[in-house]
């Protein structure tokens, strides 16, 4: 517990490690549950779970377990050779999804990468040249990749790397009649999240997402659900997308699939995967046999009625008790599951700038929103914990 081996590890952060990130000035060494520790010895309860990742919290037994066991058998094998986790996986993604084919790689942006290749190939397979726009929305966000990238609405992120792919359309999300113009015979894809995380917790309405649905399949576009954020019980729906009737032709994963460890996949139709060949796509470490064998651990986990009656109970619980602290600095609460936005009339940065002073950890959303992500195992004693802390840091009260 040594405060100036934490300044020397900031230091060699500085002097090795590209700053493509502003970190928080402490150095986080271990995580059970809802919590996380530094290494002078501060318990963090954790709102944040790494955005979204660690599902089941930190450290959960199981996971482990299963990490250390496949760890100990095979812990690497390149994709020319057939392996068990990632079939047996593969197999069970499938079966709790509208999902035919799974391919697996390493991140949400090269899930998304994966995505818009197989639209494009898609496309091109069954209708020639020149099908090949697709369509996002604004405030979306899919990832920094180039692909990624031109498809996510972010005008800081995009303009130092320009030019982006070409012919990507941005339209405003739940414009219905926007919609409707833009998805074209020219259209390949479009993108959407279910819930907006990065930008706000912004739900896409369900009659918005039939519009989608129904215009890609007039059109012969493929609908994208990008469900990396949303997924695997995030919103207390397996998928965020199973709140409503509508179903997607290819859906990216990540986040909380690898159990903290990185692992992508995009799950597509059968027709989808009719065009796509070998060679056309690959990834070395996609599907590798230990993330595989701690995502099973998670969709087992994350697929249970139980699970998922357990995140609405904590979300209504955790809105409930937000809301009845009438902040005045509260304009909103926009919760989906255990995805919370909370706008405020004033910027949300220094917020999440001071809360591990309170021993909490949370994330923003755009300029003015803080965003609540904490593990779907939390309980109500840790949210009367987290309110605790919470109205003590909105209040300015000092820690």
């Amino acid at each position: 517990m040594d405060k100036n081996n934490t300044q020397e590890i900031i230091q060699k952060e500085k002097d090795f490690v590209l700053p493509t990130y502003t970190r928080l000035p402490f150095v986080l060494t271990s995580g059970k549950g809802s919590y996380v520790y530094d290494n002078e010895g501060n318990q963090y309860l954790d709102f944040g779970a790494g955005i979204a990742v660690s599902a089941l919290g930190h450290c959960d037994d199981e996971v482990v377990n299963a990490i250390q066991q496949q760890a100990h058998t095979l812990s690497h094998v390149c994709n020319l050779y057939h392996s068990e986790p990632h079939a047996h996986l593969a197999e069970k993604l499938c079966q709790h999804s509208f999902a035919d084919k799974v391919f697996f790689s390493n991140s949400g942006a090269e899930a998304v990468e994966a995505a818009l290749k197989f639209a494009r190939k898609y496309a091109h397979t069954k209708y020639g040249e020149g099908k090949t726009r697709l369509v996002a929305f604004s405030n979306g966000f899919h990832g920094r990749t180039f692909g990624a990238l031109s498809v996510t609405d972010r005008e800081k992120y995009q303009a130092p790397f320009r030019p982006l792919v070409p012919d990507v359309e941005i339209i405003p999300l739940n414009d219905i009649e926007a919609a409707r113009t833009a998805i074209d015979d020219n259209t390949c894809a479009v993108i959407v999240e279910a819930v907006q995380g990065e930008g706000g917790i912004f739900p896409a309405s369900e009659e918005f997402l039939l519009t989608l649905r129904a215009s890609c399949t007039r059109h012969g576009a493929l609908l994208i659900m990008d469900e990396i954020q949303t997924g695997f019980g995030r919103t207390g729906k397996l998928w965020a997308h199973q709140h409503t009737s509508v179903q997607p032709d290819i859906m990216t994963l990540a986040k909380a699939l690898g159990g903290g460890l990185p692992m992508g996949a995009t799950l597509m139709t059968d027709a989808v995967a009719a065009c796509i060949e070998v060679g056309d796509h690959g990834s070395t470490f996609g599907g590798g046999p230990v993330a595989a064998a701690a995502a099973l651990v998670v969709l087992e986990r994350t697929q249970r009625q139980d699970m998922l009656d357990h995140v609405l109970e904590m979300s209504a619980y955790l809105t409930s008790e937000i809301t009845a602290l009438q902040l005045p600095q509260v304009v909103a609460i926009r919760s989906h599951g255990l995805m919370i936005g909370i706008e405020l009339d004033c910027k949300a940065k220094p917020f999440y700038e001071t809360a591990h002073h309170y021993g909490i950890l949370l994330l923003t959303a755009g300029p003015n929103v803080i965003r609540l992500l904490p593990p779907l195992t939390i309980t109500k004693v840790e949210i009367d914990q987290f309110i605790q802390a919470f109205v003590r840091m909105i209040s300015g009260v000092k820690p």
